[in-house]
């Protein structure tokens, strides 16, 4: 037995190479995309931040927290589930209503 490092890559055919190339590319482009949508989602949250000057902007902040919400395991229960989308319904449609028609 030796303690010298076995390489793998050199035991590869070129389609076993060109294999790796991919799934290591497709998780740099997967990573670089969840950096992206943290990012977006951090901007979106400090523009949240800001007190709300009318009730449509209030609407849109609870409808945010909402789907927060409704992302975590707690909210996967059906009863749960129904609530979150009948309270994002209301408020879509209150929301709609309060707008200038013109």
């Amino acid at each position: 037995m030796t303690d010298d490092p076995v390489d793998l890559y050199a035991h590869r055919g070129m389609g076993g190479l060109k294999a790796a190339d991919m799934r290591r590319q497709q998780l740099h482009d997967f990573q670089a995309d969840l950096d992206a949508l943290r990012d977006r989602q951090e901007q979106l949250e400090k523009l949240l931040a800001a007190p709300a000057q009318t009730w449509p902007e209030a609407a849109v902040k609870a409808q945010y927290v909402i789907q927060l919400f409704a992302a975590t395991p707690e909210a996967q229960d059906p009863r749960r589930k129904r609530l979150v989308a009948f309270t994002l319904e209301d408020l879509g449609r209150l929301s709609d209503s309060t707008k200038d028609p013109s």
